[in-house]
């Protein structure tokens, strides 16, 4: 036997986490117990979960602390709150079945806890701690998460002590609103206007980055630091190089011309997808975007069909939106740009459009919060619950 299994309980100072290992006496986690008891390291020293002094818990638990221990305080904490909570969580799986199919003598746990310098609630500490025990264990034997919820839910969620959210477009239609502006205060003023929704997206546009360069990415996350952004650079040449740029600047999306060789799609969206951001090929003044997907040996995330600013009396690019997503293994989102206004959103997600872009129909309004917010009721998706942590599985 050699499981695992993690808990966060609790908020504040006195927030538990517990990282648990559980297997066999005679195979790797016995190991690594002997070692641990008799190779201590200076404030890290680990010990026995007792309920009460001379009543060790079963299985045998060790209780490693993670945060050094500096202070008599964090020492107390340790061996108090913490040590008979962890033992307690440990009896108590016992006693309610968790353990039916394990023979409580033949393994043991280790238990990394974490303790805060700044805790010094004893009751929460203790509770904390408790809960985590017991719901690590339940994890680890039921061998919690399976493939099917580590997918769902990966990106539901927001690290809960990380202080920012990363986000990922897995909840599409989205509003994507293009800052095709060149005036730093403009873009500073549309941001502070812009309603805060989980299905907003934000696009430096080529203007913008071609007058101030990729370290506008930077000045736009000051404003919007949990926003999704992307880099309209419409890369033609050294893919692989301007990808990672875009990555090294926080973007989230780099976008890649159609109109490339496809070596330098296929490097720049090889690179997009090594250094954890999306890849948007703009297909605008492409004859035929569903031929430049199936040349690709490697696939974009997102396809924009793009009508021109300069063209705006052209019909809109919904394209053959289908065929697109075939010819990718239907494993791609379509954008659609170029004079989207409100009237014509419904059309454009029945054509299968999953991103709208918009500029200036938003951008350049005198009311830019109610502009976006009327294409955003269009949309009509619920605000994701970004902060589930432990409680909804």
């Amino acid at each position: 036997m050699y499981l695992i299994g993690e808990a966060l309980i609790g908020d504040g100072a006195e927030v538990a986490h517990i990282d648990l290992l559980m297997g066999d006496k005679e195979g790797p986690i016995g190991t690594a117990f002997a070692h641990a008891v008799s190779q201590l390291s200076a404030g890290h020293t680990p010990l026995l979960a007792v309920i009460r002094p001379n009543l060790l818990t079963k299985p045998v638990t060790l209780v490693i602390p993670k945060v050094t221990l500096k202070t008599m305080t964090q020492v107390n904490e340790m061996f108090g709150p913490v040590q008979a909570a962890v033992a307690k969580g440990v009896a108590d799986c016992v006693e309610e079945g968790a353990f039916s199919e394990v023979d409580i003598e033949k393994v043991v746990i280790l238990a990394s806890a974490f303790v805060h310098p700044d805790a010094a609630d004893y009751n929460k500490i203790y509770r904390f701690n408790y809960g985590a025990t017991k719901l690590a264990i339940h994890r680890a034997l039921e061998k919690f998460p399976d493939a099917k919820t580590l997918i769902y839910e990966k990106d539901r969620a927001a690290h809960a002590i990380m202080g920012f959210k990363v986000q990922r477009l897995w909840d599409p239609p989205y509003l994507q609103v293009a800052l095709d502006l060149v005036d730093m205060g403009k873009v500073a003023s549309v941001l502070k206007e812009l309603p805060e929704n989980d299905h907003l997206i934000i696009e430096a546009g080529t203007p913008l980055i071609k007058k101030f360069g990729l370290n506008v990415i930077s000045e736009i996350r000051k404003l919007r630091p949990n926003a999704f952004i992307i880099a309209d650079m419409k890369i033609l040449d050294t893919g692989n190089l301007e990808a990672r740029m875009a990555a090294d600047a926080s973007a989230d999306a780099v976008v890649i011309s159609g109109l490339a060789p496809v070596s330098t799609l296929e490097k720049a969206i090889s690179e997009a997808r090594k250094v954890g951001i999306y890849s948007v090929v703009d297909m605008l003044n492409v004859q035929s975007p569903v031929k430049v997907i199936e040349s690709l040996k490697v696939k974009p995330d997102i396809v924009e069909l793009h009508r021109a600013i300069d063209t705006d009396d052209a019909a809109h690019a919904w394209g053959d939106i289908a065929a697109i997503k075939n010819a990718a293994g239907g494993k791609l989102l379509v954008a659609t740009a170029g004079g989207v206004r409100v009237n014509v959103v419904r059309d454009a997600l029945k054509a299968g459009a999953e991103i709208l872009v918009v500029g200036r129909a938003i951008t350049a309004s005198k009311d830019i919060k109610r502009a976006a917010d009327e294409f955003i009721e269009k949309i009509a998706k619920e605000e994701i619950d970004q902060f589930r942590v432990m409680t909804d599985f």
